[in-house]
């Protein structure tokens, strides 16, 4: 225990460059390592990274699958062609069905575990019923035989996805190896659009089917990512900072020992690691930081609190549903209609997505955040300014229809740059809504308070959702193009928002650690507040464990002498 104590008191940090000394201190205790992902030990830990973030995939999926469901005649025949209100009611049931979960899914993480969140199962009986929801709900959503029973099966969907939604980018943020953690954790909303991918290309090769097999193909293969983290549940140790915040310190050091340090208990990043987690677990339970009514408490919590709520209505209201969920009808307004192609350009849209979601993880920690959130935010704007001119171009154009319904005289060239515009606005969105809407709250949310804000940031993004999934359909079918203006306007505030709002937390070597992110939020005084609780309990434990010291020689020594 005194190597934690040295190790932790000789890499106390300064005012003036805390990330720079705990960058320099993780330097020297790694000693020159190769820690790439790839190699060694570290490849274990990178396939349980992957099972981890399939959680991701299944919300991704259910979009793309509901973009492709809707280009299909025998999805469109069997439920007699939903529109409006009816469509809308499609797809917002799954949100209704994950908000429902809302009040239960954190609680499941704090109390059960991370990983019981994310399987809901497979450790508690409850959570064993609980995860195959997910999985039941697929089922009865391939053999449904009305629209009442297929709008059921979504709201199961929705439910048990919760679970895993709430719980994974915590577990991932707490597994994950350090120098790896900020790219990880930017991956997470990334592997969405592996789930887009699979559900796009799986209708657009069923769309050839004649049968209601079309479709129900592509809704059995939603229960693929759930069916995978089922089977290697046991593959996936529970979070080192739950176990310590239980106490269970000695289950919290095996799994650092032998995923971060290979099995070897004497190195010393096993016990910088676990001082550093002793250490902020045991900060934020003396200063009351796992209430509810923390996140009112203080100037920084309630910035948190602001931008955690401004993460999950941005990544819902910046446009991106319209294309998630009605890329069908924004097609429809730019006269692509045929089936094929608007499966192959949801398809596209898929892989696009997830290359601009690796690459923009990729270099977050050398751009840094706040210019990420700026850059997207404005091009998004821009590029939605243009999509929303060019629709309107083209609309006015395509006035007079032929019998079949097809404009006469249309200007393609506007309808084409209405595609083109969409992948820019695509490009933008993904430099950082795709890797930071979740990363960044997670960083800047203290444990304590990590999953009690990951379920606002739920609330906020479910009820942002459900408002998307009932007004944009609606929206699009009464007025067209003209809805697009409200994007323009939203995107705008968005930006104005994310100026004043958001704050850098990247530093040199990575994220900055909680001590300078209690400096940006909290101030200079709660920082150095901070630290000096932080050395005064290290000399009361270092006090203590020398009593106790002295107390056992003292008794070895009696005893001696008394044989």
């Amino acid at each position: 225990m005194s190597g934690t104590m040295d190790t932790k008191v000789a890499t106390s940090p300064d005012d003036s460059n805390v990330p720079d000394q705990r960058a320099e201190a993780l330097k020297a205790v790694l000693g020159g390592r190769d820690t790439s992902f790839y190699k060694g030990h570290y490849r274990h830990l990178t396939a349980i990274m992957f099972l981890i973030l399939l959680s991701s995939m299944t919300n991704g999926f259910d979009g793309s699958m509901m973009n492709g469901l809707q280009t299909l005649d025998t999805w469109k025949s069997y439920f007699d062609n939903p529109r409006g209100a009816t469509l809308a009611l499609f797809n917002a049931i799954q949100t209704i069905g994950a908000a429902s979960a809302l009040p239960f899914a954190g609680y499941c993480s704090d109390i059960l575990g991370r990983r019981t969140g994310i399987f809901v199962g497979c450790v508690h009986i409850l959570a064993l019923i609980l995860s195959t929801v997910m999985c039941i709900g697929v089922a009865v959503q391939t053999a449904a035989q009305n629209m009442p029973m297929f709008i059921a099966a979504r709201f199961f969907v929705g439910f048990g996805g919760t679970f895993g939604m709430l719980a994974a980018p915590g577990l991932a943020t707490e597994l994950a190896f350090p120098t790896h953690r900020a790219v990880i954790t930017a991956l997470y909303w990334t592997t969405s659009y592996l789930g887009g991918i699979a559900a796009a290309w799986t209708t657009y090769g069923t769309f050839r089917i004649p049968s209601t097999w079309s479709w129900r193909i592509p809704s059995v293969m939603q229960a693929l990512p759930s069916v995978i983290q089922l089977v290697f549940i046991f593959m996936i140790p529970e979070s080192p900072r739950w176990l310590v915040s239980k106490g269970r310190d000695e289950d919290a050091l095996r799994v650092i020992g032998k995923y971060h340090c290979n099995g070897d208990t004497t190195d010393p990043l096993l016990h910088f690691e676990f001082s550093e987690i002793k250490e902020a677990i045991q900060f934020e339970k003396d200063c009351g930081q796992a209430s509810w009514k923390s996140f009112f408490q203080t100037k920084g919590n309630r910035h948190r609190l602001a931008v955690v709520i401004a993460m999950g209505v941005f990544c819902q209201w910046s446009g991106s549903a319209v294309i998630s969920y009605y890329l069908t009808l924004v097609l429809d307004g730019i006269g692509i209609t045929s089936t094929k192609e608007q499966t192959l350009i949801n398809g596209i849209i898929q892989i696009f997505q997830y290359v601009c979601g690796i690459a923009a993880s990729l270099v977050v920690d050398r751009v840094g955040r706040r210019k990420m959130f700026l850059s997207s935010t404005s091009g998004m704007c821009v590029s939605f300014i243009a999509w929303t001119v060019c629709s309107a171009v083209y609309s006015k154009s395509a006035t007079n229809l032929d019998a079949t319904g097809t404009p006469i005289g249309a200007n393609t060239s506007a309808g084409n740059a209405v595609l083109g515009f969409i992948f820019v606005y695509l490009f933008f969105y993904g430099i950082a809504f795709t890797p930071l809407v979740i990363a960044y709250p997670l960083e800047i949310l203290p444990y304590g308070l990590r999953m009690k804000g990951m379920t606002i940031f739920q609330i906020a993004l479910t009820g942002s959702a459900l408002f998307n999934a009932y007004v944009n359909p609606i929206a699009l079918d009464a007025i067209g193009w003209k809805f697009y203006i409200c994007f323009c306007v939203w995107l705008a505030v968005e930006f104005t928002f994310c100026y004043f709002f958001i704050l850098e937390t990247k530093g040199k070597n990575g994220p900055l650690p909680l001590e300078e992110i209690v400096k940006l939020f909290d101030g200079a005084d709660a920082a150095e507040d901070f630290r000096n609780q932080v050395q005064t309990r290290i000399a009361v434990d270092t006090l203590v464990r020398q009593d106790d010291e002295l107390a056992s020689e003292k008794a070895n020594a009696e005893h001696v002498e008394a044989v």
